[in-house]
């Protein structure tokens, strides 16, 4: 199973990429340690070739990259746009999150119970 985009956020992302002038780039997403839920998600567009064992994926003309590890935490991902009431901005579903913080930027997995927390995300608190 891949990493998938929206329709609405495929539209946004290559508008975006049209206006920052990176229409060949890729839309990069990954995993990484930390987080008030241990993990945290990253996204950025990525103008340089795939890395060595990166998997590639493609939905409404754009590229999604994604390295081995973070894919073993996003399979089956799918990446939003949502507007609310402070704006608009890209969020990712994820089927394995087993909890998530209040921002959706931070989430735990089954296999990440014991990935160490770094704190606080900046919109949301880690009371307990």
């Amino acid at each position: 199973m891949a990493i998938t985009l929206t329709d609405r956020a495929a539209s946004e992302l290559m508008l975006l990429m049209k206006e920052q002038d990176k229409a060949s780039s890729a839309l990069r997403v990954w995993v990484a340690g930390g987080g008030c839920s241990g993990l945290s998600y990253g996204m950025a567009l990525d103008e340089n070739d795939p890395d060595e064992g990166d998997q590639v994926f493609e939905h409404g003309g754009v590229k999604i990259m994604v390295d081995p590890m973070s894919l073993q935490y996003m399979e089956g991902a799918t990446v939003d746009f949502l507007d609310d009431d402070q704006g608009g901005g890209f969020k990712i579903e994820n089927p394995n999150a087993t909890s998530s913080c209040g921002c959706g930027s931070s989430f735990k997995t089954e296999g990440s119970e014991g990935a160490s927390s770094g704190g606080g995300c900046g919109s949301c608190s880690n009371a307990g």
